[in-house]
Formats: structure tokens, C-alpha cells, sequence
């Protein structure tokens, strides 16, 4: 009797500890951010789930321009988000920020990438490896849509950071008496170049990841992303120079490629001392990571009108349930982590 009294007096004693690593974050407020571009929302509405189920209370994101953000989470104003696109945004941190704040694990490694795309049974055909071989007649005739004498790409508005670099790059390759840059706004265009590849035509155009369009059009089954003739940085890339050869990239028509784009690892940044208090969600930052494929689904869904918030958090329930196993295991690491 005494031997079964000592069992359940260390089990009543155990149960509080076990409940305690269950929600090893109870009681304690986090405030997020979030970038402003909506491809990004759901990796931070599934990284805001997981703070929840290991007892967080997670506020609502605050959405914060770049910099402003940055500012903010080395002040301790926030305290992460997951939306860090690196070596892109290095120049975006106020001086100093590594002694308050650190980049933690891969959202997506590679996953911020950017450049041109071409159908793949045109690149086939015409043997398309860069931008190079738009200058050939024959190429540039296939993918005239307009009757100008040039190939139509599908470009970025006036504005954008990438319509700058596309500048750039008709410059230093000379590409202006070849190429047609369409610069009319983003999404009816790339409806149009969609349009035209659904209808058998050639498709040519600029994107990035994630984003829907690589969704729609695959890259190595439908398209295929192109080199640039060789690097030449434009000033603002040169930091990033190095990044933007890639290798491993799938649907690629060459390993590694030459993407003429800075192309940026997606990871969480968060405040230092948050990180320090709070082992259990480090270590969640840490393993957390997402297939791009998924992500780009994901944007698919909104850009056919399930934008809201709350289609935003039901999509990210959607893909807990799917892997459910992986999102456990990840649970479990964060758990172990504050023991």
C-alpha cells in the first residue's frame, strides 16, 4: 500500500511538469509582424499556429514596411517575422542589428527566387538557354505576339524593384531592338501570358517565388527558367552578387543557373532576447521549413479570390492537418527545447 501511495504521490507530482512542457510558452504575449506583399501571409499564419499550440498568445501581426520592421524588432517594438529574404534585405537592417536580433532557420532556402521563364516546348524547340537567343529571328518571331518585330515579355510595372533590374538587363545586353517588355500591371498580364500558353502559344515572362504563377505554369513540365548571357550586376545587386548564380533549381535549362537575380534564402528574423526567454519557439523558427511548391499553391488559392484572413488561417489548418506528423515532430523538438 505505502509503495502504491509513493507511485501516484511522484505521478501527481509529474502531471503539472508534463502539462507545463505541453504549453511550454503559457502566459506569455508575442507580437509578430508581417511583411506587406501577401505572399507571404500564410508561412506567418502557420508559424503564428504553432506558437499557439505550444501556448503562446500570439497577437494579431502588426504589417510593417521593410525597414520599418527591422526598426522595430531591434527596439523590441516586435518580436519576429518570417518574412526575411536573405542577402536581399542585408541592406534593409539599421547598423548594428546582429548584436539585437538573428536570422533563425529556413522558411525556404532558395526560395526568394527570381527571373525569366520560357514554355518549355518553345525552349525545345528553339534550343532557348538565355536571354541571348531572343536576338535569333526565328525566336523572335515565335514569340511576337503583337506584330511589332520583337518577342513579348511580360514584364514588371513601373516602379517595382524588378522592372528596375529588367532595365538594367536590356541595357547591358543590349536586348531593346529584340524584346518588347510588357510593363502594363502584373496580374491581367500574366492572366493574358497564361491565357496564351493555355491556347498553345509560346509563353514568356518575368516572376518570382513564391508566387501563383509557377503554381499555374510549372517550371519542368510547362516552363522553364532561362539564364541571363552572364552576370553583370547592377549596383544595388553587387552585395549579392554571388547569389545570384544558383544551383539545384528544378525546371532549370542549366545547373547551375545564371538567374541575373539576387536569389534570397526566406528565413525568420527575430529579436535576440525574445529568442533567449523562449527556447520552445527558437526551436519551432528553427525546424519550421515549407516546400515552395506548397507555398505557391497556397498563393493560388488567394489569387482566385480566397484572400480574406480568414481563408488565409483556414488554408494554414488545411496544411497542419495534411502533415500532421511533420507539424507534431516539430511540436515535440520545441517542447524538448525548453525542459
Amino acid at each position: 500500500m505505502k509503495r502504491i501511495l509513493l507511485v501516484l504521490l511522484s505521478l501527481s507530482l509529474a502531471l503539472p511538469a508534463l502539462a507545463a512542457n505541453d504549453k511550454p510558452g503559457k502566459g506569455v504575449k508575442v507580437r509578430p509582424a508581417r511583411a506587406t506583399w501577401n505572399t507571404g501571409y500564410f508561412q506567418e499564419a502557420l508559424v503564428r499556429a504553432g506558437l499557439q499550440d505550444l501556448g503562446y498568445k500570439v497577437e494579431d501581426p502588426k504589417e510593417l514596411q521593410n525597414p520599418l520592421f527591422y526598426q522595430s524588432v531591434v527596439l523590441g517594438d516586435v518580436d519576429y517575422w518570417t518574412n526575411g529574404w536573405f542577402p536581399n534585405h542585408d541592406s534593409q537592417l539599421p547598423k548594428g542589428a546582429y548584436d539585437k536580433v538573428e536570422k533563425v532557420g529556413y522558411v525556404v532556402k532558395a526560395g526568394g527566387l527570381q527571373g525569366y521563364l520560357v514554355s518549355k516546348k518553345e525552349v525545345e524547340q528553339y534550343n532557348i538557354q538565355s536571354l541571348d537567343d531572343f536576338k535569333r529571328p526565328e525566336v523572335m518571331k515565335a514569340f511576337d505576339a503583337n506584330g511589332d518585330g520583337k518577342a513579348d515579355l511580360t514584364a514588371c510595372p513601373p516602379g517595382w524593384g524588378c522592372e528596375k533590374v529588367i532595365t538594367h538587363h536590356f541595357e547591358v545586353y543590349g536586348l531593346d531592338d529584340y524584346i518588347n517588355p510588357i510593363k502594363a500591371g502584373y496580374s491581367a498580364s500574366m492572366a493574358d501570358t497564361l491565357a496564351r500558353y493555355n491556347a498553345g502559344e509560346p509563353a514568356f515572362f518575368y516572376t518570382w517565388a513564391p508566387n501563383w504563377t509557377i503554381f499555374k505554369l510549372k517550371p519542368g513540365k510547362d516552363v522553364m527558367w532561362i539564364n541571363v548571357p552572364k552576370i553583370i550586376a547592377k549596383e544595388s545587386q553587387k552585395a549579392g552578387e554571388d547569389r545570384m548564380t544558383v544551383g539545384n533549381i528544378e525546371g532549370a535549362v542549366s545547373d547551375p543557373l545564371k538567374a541575373g537575380f539576387v536569389v534570397s534564402d526566406i528565413q525568420i528574423v527575430a529579436n535576440k532576447k525574445f529568442l533567449a526567454a523562449n527556447p520552445s519557439a527558437k526551436k519551432f523558427f528553427e525546424v519550421f521549413t515549407l516546400p515552395l511548391g506548397d507555398i505557391n499553391e497556397q498563393n493560388t488559392k488567394m489569387e482566385n479570390g480566397q484572400k480574406s484572413q480568414k481563408d488565409i488561417e483556414r488554408h494554414a489548418q488545411e496544411w497542419i492537418a495534411k502533415n500532421q506528423g511533420k507539424w507534431d515532430g516539430w511540436l515535440t523538438e520545441a517542447r524538448k527545447a525548453a525542459m
